[in-house]
């Protein structure tokens, strides 16, 4: 098996590369931030400690750019998985909706919430069409949105986990593109967390000053109970 940390993804093409940086910074609306958390995930998703993991600029362009079959799967693979999560978000804030638990302005918040969650469905979707995979099936799932202070706290889990998950994942694409459209949903679902855990009166920072990743494995069998076999 590859060691990971000498395999090149896109955040290390985005450091060492300027033009690869430019890049990714007109895809994402140049904002400063952003390259500061692409470089900060970069640090923390690979070990520098060996010059065999470092990659240099001139490496980075031409063919060493470019994705190769491996790299795509294994992109296409990580959306799918995104995508898995985001279905299970749309679908539980399209229940809880329904269920009427909440009224006015929390009721709209939830409601947005979930329209955000069905535009990253429909993005990762046809982020996976163009990249020549398939996107996977919906799952059915099962929530229990029979009272509000639970579905509350659950809200904010999803949420958190979500962000979480993505996190963890952002150091592993190899596609600059698909790394700037991860980052652009991660932002989002940090926000909704944030938003939820003040709602609950939870810290809207719980693991301090840097998220905290989520491994894949830890992910799927936190929302497995969700899921109809």
């Amino acid at each position: 098996m590859p060691d990971p940390r000498n395999q090149t993804s896109a955040l290390d093409v985005i450091a060492d590369d300027p033009t690869s940086r430019k890049k990714f910074l007109r895809m994402v609306g140049g904002s400063g931030g952003v390259a500061a958390m692409a470089v900060l995930l970069g640090a923390c998703g690979s070990d520098n400690n060996s010059s065999s993991t470092s990659t240099p600029a001139a490496a980075t362009t031409g063919t060493a750019a470019k994705s190769s079959a491996s790299d795509m799967k294994g992109d296409l693979d990580i959306l799918n998985y995104a995508l898995t999560l985001e279905f299970l978000e749309t679908d539980f804030y399209n229940k809880v909706i329904d269920a009427g638990l909440f009224k006015g302005a929390t009721a709209d918040l939830l409601k947005g919430f979930g329209e955000s969650e069905q535009a990253h469905v429909d993005a990762l979707k046809a982020t996976i069409t163009k990249l020549g995979g398939t996107p996977v099936t919906a799952p059915k799932t099962k929530f229990d949105v029979s009272d509000a202070t639970a579905v509350a706290k659950l809200a904010a889990t999803v949420e958190n986990l979500g962000a979480a998950a993505y996190l963890e994942q952002a150091p592993k694409i190899k596609n600059a593109e698909v790394l700037a459209a991860a980052l652009s949903i991660h932002s989002v679902e940090a926000r909704h967390a944030a938003t939820l855990n003040t709602l609950v009166k939870k810290s809207i920072t719980p693991d301090g000053a840097f998220g905290k990743p989520a491994k894949m494995a830890d992910v799927l069998a936190a929302v497995k109970p969700f899921i109809v076999a």
